[in-house]
């Protein structure tokens, strides 16, 4: 993929789940790269907007579209309100995501419903409509977890779900055959969001800090920097893989 230059189109990418955390900062940082950059969010249309217009300041090109990954007809929409503003879709980065702590016989269906429904039908939703809209030479980059080696008690449910996308990713690479569209997944280890840090005690924050070899917990800029690298040119070559940002932890 040729990145966007002065005298060339903004490439256009969609980054799901992006009003805030892991995805605002992958956001800021494929705008910084010169794509003109959607900012998908659910509920949260202030924060969503609020970055949209300090993207929009900083000399970027940035819009902002409510759509429920759940939810087929608008994830079509969202894909058709792009392509009607900005123009056909060159990245898209499936974000959007639930994460709950909670031991597998605990767990209700409401609450196993919400896991698959964003995490492995959202994600399904998108590559859906990517695979039929997407221009070729495309890039498609998913999120599971590094969470999936480690098997952690209460984790069951959340796991479930990121195997099913690392599993979308190994085989719909393949299935992309013939378009120079790549398709990977980016598997963070304990990233210091609003997500992870939420109902967790000092103590625990610094368990997980001191895991990887690294001794300290992500950031959103760890994760949006191995975003950007499979966005951009220089990742060609990869595709179908799961690459794990966690600092050594596994």
């Amino acid at each position: 993929m040729t990145q966007s230059t002065p005298d060339t189109p903004r490439l256009v990418a969609i980054v799901t789940g992006a009003s805030r955390g892991i995805g605002a900062q992958i956001a800021r940082r494929l705008s910084r790269d010169g794509f003109a950059v959607v900012v998908n969010y659910a509920s949260s249309a202030a924060e969503a907007d609020a970055l949209v217009a300090q993207l929009n300041a900083e000399g970027g090109q940035a819009i902002a579209i409510e759509a429920d990954v759940a939810n087929a007809d608008e994830v079509r929409q969202l894909f058709e309100q792009t392509e009607t503003q900005l123009g056909k879709v060159n990245v898209l980065v499936n974000n959007a995501g639930v994460m709950k702590a909670l031991p597998l016989a605990d767990t209700s269906d409401e609450q196993f419903d919400q896991a698959f429904n964003i995490n492995t039908r959202g994600t399904f939703n998108t590559l859906r409509e990517a695979g039929a809209r997407m221009d070729d030479g495309g890039r498609i980059i998913n999120f599971s977890t590094t969470a999936l080696a480690l098997n952690l008690p209460g984790y069951a449910i959340y796991n479930a779900t990121k195997a099913a996308v690392e599993a979308f990713t190994h085989v719909f690479a393949k299935e992309l055959r013939g378009r120079n569209i790549t398709v990977n997944a980016v598997a963070p280890g304990p990233v210091a969001t609003e997500l992870f840090l939420q109902g967790k005690s000092e103590e625990q924050i610094q368990h997980f800090a001191n895991m990887p070899p690294l001794q300290r917990l992500g950031q959103p800029e760890d994760i949006a920097s191995v975003v950007s690298f499979l966005a951009g040119p220089d990742s060609g070559w990869v595709n179908g893989q799961v690459l794990r940002a966690n600092g050594g932890l596994a």
